[in-house]
């Protein structure tokens, strides 16, 4: 006879089994709220079936691998089932598309030798696949050893490991809440003028290792040359006038095209950082300098950083380039201009001394082309503790001197860190300093990769770091004259690209008719315009440009049939999140509900031309248009309200 058993509470569930000595019956009891409900079972235990096993497909190797390198890092595509997650080395990397590819850049920096890597798949249910096992010996190029005179032609960059200034780790950033994590992230891409739609920067986070797969994906070269480049010149997507610096142009066009950061694009973004500064400006704004310039130099630094050029071989091909001598034009001028640039030498008494150096050097000024004649100077000069005797002397020695690398580093640093004390410019500085730097990604990467950047500096972002970023994260659609357009606002906020003699001395313009300039463009340029898909082929049209519809897709945020406020107040929610990287407060969902909502018979519901669930059933095509017409309301009000936010136009810190 069973015992009395205490009843359970109704919301548990229990299941006892009691076998009965007289036999192999079994019986089960279930609770039903204060119930015990007796079953008897058969004698023949219930066959369980074993559950299937899903089989992912161990993944294929596209590409043809070499047996040895001297890259420091190697894109390869991969094959598999689609929309599998791809796992390195046991850490996460991306997803395979709807074709079942993906570019995956292998990181090859470090010690030479065998480097070996499994690549698997996994399915969201962690069934993993086969992995696919990969080696390659990685060697030392020999050109790292050709030097002339002392001064080095190339040089390997630092290993991000070896970083005096700390960078931000991924278990650090790991720690922050989600909306700071979102915060940072678009704060480091929006420096390089990148971002990722909403959807993929929450991927990319998810991922855990943030930051070391930005760091990978930047080694490897994934970009299609042919394609971009050509792409470029197509008269009929963008306009080609050789009236507007084109040249200009055709690189703002660049970084809107490019749509992978890889090592192509971050050498893109390294050149045009530099030919920003006073260093290395091709003013063409000089009667003496020509838009021709503008490719010259940035060119130049394109290829010789992408080629793996040091720093200071890149310095001295630039001093002695017809570009530089363009910007100051006699041996006193140049020679001076070059010691206080990069040396930070303004002792009078050294002009003399680089001028009889340059003697035989000047910019003829008939052709604006440098002319180095015959009369050489044959008199020892002593300067950087060392003798000279010639302007090719001259330059080299102060490419190889110590004081070209804290100069350079000091110049970069006050960049980017504009706010900061000088005390803490110092700081930094010097950090960079004493890791070695001889790249200049050594510098730059180290810069906005670190703690003190990501995390405790706040600054006006630049024009291209909030225009290039936006664009990404709203799938903006240009016509054929944007960037014609974009080029002369840029002059507009003073902030143009490439022109100034020294450089932009204020990198981003705060006074009132500058930053004037910067919130209309913004907001009337590109917050505020639609793109209409009929015209998507027409790239003259004026309604082609503008943030893409898809943009709101109703995937991107909570759509409840059910309830319209709460819709609403999901789609503000995400637009808040893709511009600012944070929730709307209660005051501004306040605002935006006094704005969209109307009381009606005590009855609160939304105006018609921001219901994004209007009902209009006779005529279910007509509903769907006045859903996306009304989603589009939704979403100019609100990047209207936000383009009016100082925060839209800061990287914040989080300190």
């Amino acid at each position: 006879m069973l015992s009395l058993i205490k009843a359970f509470k109704a919301s548990v569930i229990f299941v006892f089994l009691i076998l009965s000595p007289l036999s192999a019956s079994k019986v089960v009891l279930i609770s039903y709220g204060n119930l015990l409900i007796p079953i008897m079972l058969s004698d023949t235990p219930p066959v369980i079936p074993a559950p299937t096993k899903i089989v992912i497909t161990k993944p294929q190797l596209q590409t043809t691998m070499p047996s040895e390198t001297y890259e420091n890092a190697m894109t390869i595509e991969i094959k598999g089932q689609a929309n599998m997650k791809v796992y390195v080395n046991g850490t996460y990397y991306g997803v395979l598309d709807a074709s079942g590819l993906l570019n995956v850049s292998l990181n090859l920096s470090g010690v030479n030798g065998v480097k070996t890597f499994t690549i698997v798949l996994k399915d969201n249910a962690g069934n993993t696949s086969e992995g696919l096992n990969i080696s390659i010996t990685k060697k030392t190029d020999p050109k790292f050893s050709i030097a002339y005179k002392g001064l080095s032609f190339y040089h390997e960059d630092i290993l991000t490991e070896s970083y005096v200034l700390k960078p931000l780790s991924d278990s650090t950033f790991n720690t922050l809440t989600g909306n700071t994590k979102e915060l940072i992230a678009n704060k480091l891409l929006g420096t390089l003028f990148f971002s990722y739609s909403y959807e993929k920067l929450k991927e990319k986070l998810a991922s855990g290792v943030f930051i070391q797969n930005l760091v990978n994906d930047m080694q490897g070269e994934r970009t299609d040359k042919v394609w971009l480049e050509s792409t470029i010149l197509d008269n009929e997507k963008f306009r080609q006038r050789p009236n507007n610096e084109q040249e200009a142009i055709n690189i703002l066009v660049r970084f809107y095209a490019m749509d992978d950061l890889d090592s192509y694009y971050f050498e893109n973004w390294m050149a045009y950082i530099l030919t920003q500064t006073i260093m290395f400006s091709p003013a063409y704004e000089l009667e003496s300098s020509h838009a021709p310039n503008i490719s010259r130099v940035y060119n130049r630094f394109v290829r010789m950083i992408g080629d793996a050029h040091g720093l200071r071989y890149t310095t001295y091909m630039h001093m002695m380039s017809d570009d530089n001598w363009r910007r100051f034009r006699s041996p006193e001028d140049n020679g001076r201009e070059m010691l206080e640039i990069f040396a930070l030498d303004m002792n009078d008494a050294h002009v003399p001394i680089v001028g009889k150096a340059l003697q035989n050097w000047k910019l003829d000024p008939n052709n604006d082309t440098l002319v180095i004649g015959l009369n050489e100077n044959r008199e020892a000069l002593s300067l950087f503790n060392t003798t000279i005797y010639s302007g090719e002397d001259f330059y080299r020695e102060l490419s190889k001197s110590d004081v070209l690398i804290s100069s350079v580093t000091k110049r970069l640093v006050t960049f980017f860190f504009p706010t900061r004390t000088l005390q803490k410019q110092a700081e930094i500085s010097q950090a960079i300093v004493q890791s070695n730097p001889e790249t200049w990604k050594d510098i730059l990467l180290q810069i906005i990769l670190s703690e003190e950047y990501l995390l405790h500096t706040q600054r006006p972002k630049s024009v291209e770091e909030l225009f290039f970023a936006t664009a990404k994260k709203i799938d903006f659609k240009h016509n054929d004259y944007t960037f014609h357009q974009f080029k002369r606002q840029l002059e507009e906020m003073h902030q143009a690209t490439m022109k100034y003699k020294l450089g932009k001395s204020t990198r981003v313009p705060l006074d009132t008719l500058s930053f004037a300039n910067y919130h209309k463009y913004m907001r009337e340029q590109v917050f505020l315009r639609v793109h209409d898909p009929l015209f998507e082929e027409l790239y003259n049209a004026w309604q082609r440009r503008g943030w893409n519809p898809n943009f709101i897709d109703n995937t991107h945020f909570t759509l409840n049939n059910s309830d319209e406020e709460s819709s609403l107040m999901s789609l503000i929610q995400y637009v808040f999140h893709v511009m600012l990287s944070r929730d709307a407060r209660a005051d501004e969902l306040a605002f935006f509900k006094g704005h969209m909502m109307i009381t009606s018979n005590n009855v609160l519901s939304v105006r018609n031309i921001f219901n994004i669930l209007r009902d209009y059933s006779s005529d279910l095509e007509r509903q769907e248009e006045l859903r996306e017409s009304a989603k589009k309301n939704v979403t100019i009000l609100v990047l209207d309200y936000l383009s009016r936010l100082k925060e839209m136009y800061t990287f914040r810190k989080v300190d």
